[in-house]
């Protein structure tokens, strides 16, 4: 299997013999830890004694990941072209034929133990954090970003159950929305763990359900949704200091301020007893403190070209001396960045639309992004840290289409040297291939290309009744393709 992540296991992979199946497990990481330098234990990745994925199978838990992981890395290839790279193998090596189904495959991604997937996401996010160094603290404390967002999912009444879709959509129209919480680390840029939900349910709700991935002496950065008094009664009892946006219906005014400098002072904020949050329950309520003190900065945001923008922070981090009011500033500032990790993996990895038709393996394939996406990030940081560059400047997508073909090279390398070589230049590769510094670059969300000139599908497919040359008709054509005309 010509996998990007595991070159070095195309001679052992998917042996159909007992011996040959041993082989490949007892490979595991062991061959790759050159190049890889164990991201994750090998262990998460081997059969079980007894029990579910302890039998002798073709597909093991370790060729399953492998298989499932090629296709993150590489968007729109379908289970059958993996299916197909397991029989070309087992014709190269003389290990016999392997059924031209996908049954089997499929069978062994829905018996991969998620629990151990969100155990290769923590240890894949650990390293790159280790590799990456210790940029992203503020004071020796280190900060992790939160940020929601929402992807569809296959059009089948199991996803539908569970992620419904919105509820202006005619039955039978539109997707199941996933929606997810994530919990970013701002040191590698790397995933940490993940919560998700239904578009019904609040990302402070979900918020909740992260408490045990932070804990005392992290600070958690957000935007306005968590700019509010809960999150700021709730976190800093836990040892976990919030910086964010001032929420939209908060008024600010300086004049009330105890104040260090210019836009930046501390504020009192009173309980209102007459609105309880429905993020929490009437205990938790009760119990938090009728008011608390919070310190709020304001700063201007300068864009070539474009008007100036005034952003206000609201902190728990209340001592000026070891929180600066120009360290919290350029803290947001690196959450921007993080935006674009969502993008990376929605628009470069092809996390807009999962393809999987149950809510069970649409989760799992949910978390294999994120590893795969943890992963390019690894070389990433190992880039940065071998050659002293900084890592906003080091492209994801280069990233994956340069180690997808250096992981081809390597695979037909014949010696060890031969290796230490390749890899020594694709991290320099990578170094040298950096984004270029283009502050206030102005990038219109707009789309040159036409759609195409087909009716738009408002009822059940079932339903539908095509009206021939309708593209003659200029009410069957959808409405943003006449406005463009």
């Amino acid at each position: 299997m010509d996998t990007p992540f595991f070159p070095a296991l195309r001679p052992k992979l998917a042996a159909c013999r007992r011996s040959a199946t041993r082989q490949v497990r007892r490979a595991s990481l062991a061959e790759l830890e050159h190049y890889l330098q164990g991201i994750f234990p090998a262990h998460l990745l081997s059969q079980e004694d007894e029990g579910l994925n302890s039998r002798e199978r073709i597909f093991t838990v370790l060729l399953t990941f492998e298989g499932f992981l090629w296709q993150i890395l590489k968007p729109k290839t379908s289970c059958r072209e993996v299916v197909r790279q397991v029989q070309a193998l087992f014709r190269l090596k003389n290990l016999g034929s392997v059924d031209e189904d996908t049954g089997a495959y499929c069978q062994a991604r829905q018996r991969l133990p998620k629990e151990r997937l969100e155990r290769i996401l923590a240890a894949t996010a650990a390293t790159a954090d280790h590799r990456a160094g210790a940029g992203g603290q503020i004071d020796g404390r280190p900060v992790k970003a939160v940020d929601g967002s929402s992807t569809q999912m296959a059009d089948t009444p199991e996803n539908q159950e569970r992620y419904p879709r919105l509820a202006k959509q005619k039955p039978g129209c539109g997707f199941p929305v996933l929606k997810m919480l994530v919990l970013f680390s701002l040191n590698s840029g790397s995933v940490l763990n993940a919560i998700t939900g239904s578009l019904h349910k609040h990302d402070l709700r979900l918020l909740q359900e992260l408490q045990h991935d932070l804990k005392a002496g992290d600070v958690l950065l957000g935007d306005r949704a968590y700019g509010e008094y809960t999150t700021l009664a709730t976190w800093p009892q836990r040892g976990v200091d919030v910086v964010a946006r001032v929420h939209a219906m908060r008024k600010v005014d300086f004049r009330k301020a105890r104040r260090f400098a210019k836009n930046d002072g501390l504020f009192v904020w009173t309980k209102n007893p007459q609105q309880q949050s429905s993020i929490l329950s009437a205990e938790q309520w009760a119990a938090l403190p009728e008011q608390i003190t919070v310190r709020i900065v304001r700063f201007t945001a300068t864009i070539r070209g474009r008007r100036n923008r005034r952003i206000t922070l609201v902190t728990s981090l209340l001592d000026p001396v070891h929180y600066p009011a120009t360290e919290i500033a350029a803290l947001y500032a690196r959450h921007w960045r993080l935006e674009l990790c969502l993008r990376d993996l929605k628009t470069t990895m092809g996390m807009e639309q999962l393809r999987c038709l149950s809510p069970e393996m649409a989760e799992k394939e949910l978390w294999m992004y994120f590893i795969g996406h943890n992963l390019i990030r690894c070389i990433m940081a190992e880039a940065i840290n071998r050659f002293e560059a900084e890592l906003e400047r080091l492209s994801f997508k280069g990233t994956v289409d340069a180690h997808r073909q250096y992981s081809a090279a390597m695979a037909q390398a014949r010696s060890q040297k031969m290796r230490n070589l390749l890899w020594e230049d694709l991290l320099l590769n990578l170094v040298r291939d950096r984004v270029p510094h283009r502050p206030g670059r102005y990038e219109p969300r707009a789309v040159k290309g036409r759609p195409k000139p087909f009716a738009l599908l408002n009822k059940p497919r079932r339903q539908y009744k095509e009206v021939c040359h309708r593209s003659k008709y200029s009410k069957s054509r959808p409405r943003n393709f006449r406005a463009l005309d």
